[in-house]
C-alpha cells in the first residue's frame, strides 16, 4: 500500500493529478481551515474521504507526522529521461541528476528546490537510493506531484545518453577544477550532484563535460548534499535570469 501524508503532499496529490488516490483519511478530532481545504478539495474531485482516529492515522502512515491527513495512493509513477527533456521550462534544458541519494529528507528537500528554481526534472537511479516514498513526498512538500522524476538503471550511462542529446553534464565535486559560479549555465545542461559522504562516483564524475566545486571558507570540506544543490541550482536559475533581463 502506497500512502503520502501531510498537508501540503496530499493536497498537492489531489491537485496535481499525477497518480489515483484510493481514498484520504483525516482526523476526526482535528477542525481547522486546512485541513477543511483538504476535505473540500476531495469533494471537488470526487476522491473518496474517510475520517479516523489519531491512532489509525499514525498506523496507516507509519510516523506520528501526518498532519491530521494521509492519502492512500497509486505507486509513483516515473518518467523517462526523453520525457523530461521534452518537457523544458525554459529556454534551455536545466536537469539535476543524482547519483545515489539514500536519505529521502535530502531527496524531497532537493525535488522541492528543484521545482522552485526552474529544473526541468529530477534523475534518480533503481538500485542504491531512495525513490520517491512517503517521506520524500512530505519533505518536498508535494512538489514530488508535479516535478517529473525519471528512475535510471545505471547513472553513468544516462549522462552519456544526455550528452548525446547535446545536454552539457556537470558534476559537483570538492575536486573540481572552477568554482560554480564561473561556470556560465547559459546553457542546455544537467547538474550531477553526488551520494551523502561518497560523492559523485568516480566514473561518473569522469564521463561529465565539467567539474565545479563550491569554495568552503571553514573547517568541513563540503555542505549537505540537498544545500549544495540548492546554493548550485540557485546559480543557474540567477544566470538565466539575467541574461533574460
Amino acid at each position: 500500500m502506497n500512502v503520502i501524508y501531510g498537508i501540503h503532499p496530499v493536497s498537492e496529490a489531489i491537485e496535481s493529478r499525477g497518480r489515483a488516490v484510493e481514498y484520504v483519511a483525516v482526523a476526526r478530532e482535528r477542525q481547522d481551515q486546512k485541513l477543511q481545504r483538504i476535505i473540500d478539495q476531495c469533494r471537488k474531485s470526487g476522491v473518496s474521504l474517510r475520517f479516523a482516529g489519531r491512532e489509525e492515522l499514525q498506523k496507516l502512515a507509519r510516523t506520528a507526522q501526518h498532519q491530521g491527513v494521509v492519502a492512500v495512493v497509486a505507486e509513483k509513477s516515473y518518467a523517462d529521461v526523453s520525457d523530461i527533456l521534452g518537457r523544458r521550462r525554459g529556454e534551455k534544458a536545466f536537469i539535476v541528476v543524482l547519483d545515489g541519494v539514500e536519505d529521502p529528507h535530502n531527496l524531497g528537500a532537493v525535488i522541492r528546490t528543484a521545482d522552485a528554481a526552474g529544473a526541468d526534472g529530477v534523475v534518480i537511479p533503481e538500485r542504491r537510493a531512495v525513490g520517491v516514498t512517503a517521506t520524500v513526498a512530505k519533505s518536498s512538500a508535494g512538489a514530488s506531484e508535479w516535478l517529473p522524476v525519471a528512475r535510471v538503471t545505471n547513472i553513468a550511462r544516462t549522462v552519456e545518453e544526455l550528452k548525446r542529446a547535446n545536454v552539457w553534464t556537470v558534476a559537483l565535486d570538492e575536486r573540481g577544477t572552477q568554482d560554480y559560479d564561473e561556470l556560465d549555465w547559459n546553457m542546455d545542461c544537467a547538474i550531477v550532484l553526488g551520494a551523502e559522504g561518497a560523492g559523485v562516483h568516480d566514473l561518473v564524475r569522469k564521463s561529465c563535460d565539467f567539474v565545479v566545486k563550491i569554495p568552503m571558507a571553514g573547517k568541513v570540506p563540503s555542505l549537505n548534499v540537498s544545500v549544495a544543490a540548492a546554493v548550485v541550482m540557485y546559480e543557474v536559475a540567477r544566470q538565466r535570469r539575467r541574461k533574460q533581463r
